[in-house]
């Protein structure tokens, strides 16, 4: 599996986590040829954790948007909420593998965090989560999930005590425990071999997305659209569709949506730079420093992006852009109204991009969105910003 994408990746690491990563790339390859390994993963992922998820086709949105028909991975139905536990449960088989009996990890909009959790429980592995003080504030459900499943949630106060400094602080972690400690990476980002590591766990979301479609209505989709933060569910999504026709659109987060503000979409308005291991688009000043970020949405609340993400992006393959807090929130409100379905903050971005797409496209076309949580974390937020206008 590559280190780098075109100029992005690469492993920018101190040295005393270079054994561990290439301890970790050998285990994973020897792993993915190992039918038993490979097994218990796939029973794992079906039985425990409720794979393969619907595609679903969204009939009342669509009579309402016009336009082409409108699907839903639905990715929200997965044990726990989110895509999240397709990385999980592959990193914490291979921390048996390593024989490490301890997991860290980080989190920003709680899922990844649940889900590591999750399979802590499931596997008998010691857990902590890193989550920074913000976010806990905002995400109480999944702080609450966490402590039940039996997880230590360690509240990080620096900087915006968001998910960039929650990643910082299971960096430091991880230094210092590297012997018995696996570090479970939720997102495609981060030093090799995580991105290319975690792409690979996720791809069962596009793999199922291809098979569903040509059983359906016999071809793959025109049109594919998934919320980028770090960047996992799209680069699971995107990975099994790229040397297809459908059109692949990633969406970030815009925030506030005002002219001098970043938002989180490092891909749509950031610049090349090295942050948390690896090459890759960050959100930065002139002298390399990390700006602040925001969005309603935790989990895209992210000043960088998976690294192959921006290889996508300077390639041409994958459309990059970006939707407002507003429009995920009448987004959500949208889906909540026509199909009874709350979804998490981070896919109603991609979501809200998918609505005015299908306006734009024959009837006979077809539009997925990768559905990439559900959105019982996110209430508290939705009450703070009101019904929609």
């Amino acid at each position: 599996m590559p280190e780098w994408y075109g100029p992005y990746g690469g492993s920018y690491v101190p040295e005393t986590l270079v054994p561990a990563l290439k301890e970790l790339e050998l285990v994973w390859k020897s792993a993915r040829r190992d039918p038993e390994f490979r097994s218990r993963f796939q029973d794992l992922a079906r039985d425990w954790g409720g794979r393969p998820t619907p595609l679903y086709f969204a009939e009342r949105l669509t009579r309402e948007v016009g336009g082409a028909e409108i699907y839903l991975k639905r990715e929200d139905l997965v044990h726990g909420g989110a895509h999240k536990l397709n990385n999980a449960l592959g990193q914490g088989l291979l921390a048996l593998r390593l024989g490490k009996r301890r997991l860290i990890a980080e989190t920003g909009a709680g899922q990844h965090g649940v889900a590591t959790a999750m399979i802590g429980a499931k596997l008998g592995l010691s857990t902590e989560v890193y989550m920074g003080a913000a976010d806990m504030e905002r995400q109480k459900p999944n702080v609450l999930r966490m402590r039940l499943l039996g997880a230590t949630v360690r509240p990080v106060t620096q900087g915006q005590q968001t998910l960039k400094e929650a990643i910082n602080e299971a960096l430091r972690d991880w230094i210092a425990n590297v012997q018995d400690t696996h570090y479970l990476l939720g997102s495609a980002v981060g030093p090799h071999p995580f991105p290319s590591l975690v792409a690979d766990f996720q791809s069962v979301i596009g793999r199922e997305l291809r098979r569903q479609s040509r059983a359906r209505w016999g071809r793959d989709p025109d049109l594919v659209l998934a919320c980028v933060g770090g960047g996992s569910n799209a680069i699971g999504t995107f990975h099994p569709l790229l040397r297809g026709p459908a059109r692949l659109v990633g969406v970030e987060a815009r925030g506030s949506g005002e002219p001098s503000g970043w938002g989180a979409a490092s891909l749509v308005r950031g610049s090349v730079g090295v942050l948390h291991g690896m090459r890759t688009y960050l959100l930065q000043d002139e002298e390399g420093q990390i700006l602040p970020t925001q969005s309603v949405s935790a989990g895209l609340d992210y000043a960088g992006v998976g690294p192959e993400h921006a290889w996508l992006k300077d390639s041409g393959r994958v459309e990059y852009t970006s939707a407002t807090d507003r429009e995920a929130l009448e987004a959500f409100h949208r889906l909540a109204r026509t199909e009874g379905i709350l979804p998490a903050l981070e896919p109603s971005h991609a979501l809200a991009v998918a609505l005015q797409r299908a306006t734009t496209l024959p009837r006979d076309q077809h539009v997925v969105v990768t559905l990439s949580g559900r959105g019982d974390k996110d209430l508290a937020e939705v009450e703070r910003f009101g019904p929609p206008r």
